[in-house]
């Protein structure tokens, strides 16, 4: 089993955290489980996010994904997104 690793910043947690939570069913849907959210001591909106991947493959999919990409644009997610992914 390998991990999904994302780190991005939000404009405002709370907003962030709801769309987050009501996405859910479409990351147990590409494979992504046990899902945990950091939040940076020096700035509460920077994220880390880990996820254990069931397939990398379907894992990197959705990652590139325009129902991503809309989930974090609706959820405030502001500047780069970075995944990287470890086995």
């Amino acid at each position: 089993m390998g991990a999904m690793i994302v780190r991005h910043s939000v404009r405002d947690y709370g907003p962030w955290r709801a769309t987050f939570d009501a996405h859910e069913p479409a990351r147990t849907a590409a494979g992504l489980t046990n899902g945990r959210v950091y939040r940076s001591a020096e700035d509460s909106n920077n994220l880390v996010l880990l996820f254990d991947i069931a397939d990398r493959r379907r894992a990197e999919e959705f990652g590139a994904s325009n129902e991503l990409r809309e989930a974090m644009q609706r959820a405030g997610v502001v500047g780069q997104v970075e995944i990287r992914y470890a086995e």
